[in-house]
């Protein structure tokens, strides 16, 4: 069975509810095996014009950001 999944499992919930890695939306990565082959072609064609709607973004936060951001706070405390 054909997939798109990267193993970039991160959602955009803030804004488009797509898959950062993927594009598919929460219940479209649940019911995958359940799609007929069509529905999962259908899909995947609706995943490329998907992903350019995602702004990028780290799939977490590196221990270098984090640092970087309680530095900040302090200073602006």
């Amino acid at each position: 069975m054909e997939s798109p999944c990267i193993l970039v499992c991160a959602m955009d919930d803030d804004k488009t509810g797509y898959c950062f890695g993927c594009g598919r939306t929460r219940d479209e990565i649940a019911q995958w095996i359940a799609y007929s082959d069509a529905e999962r072609r259908s899909i995947m064609q609706a995943l490329p014009a998907r992903l350019e709607t995602i702004e990028r973004k780290p799939r977490r936060e590196t221990r270098r950001r984090r640092l970087a951001r309680g530095k900040d706070n302090v200073l602006e405390g």
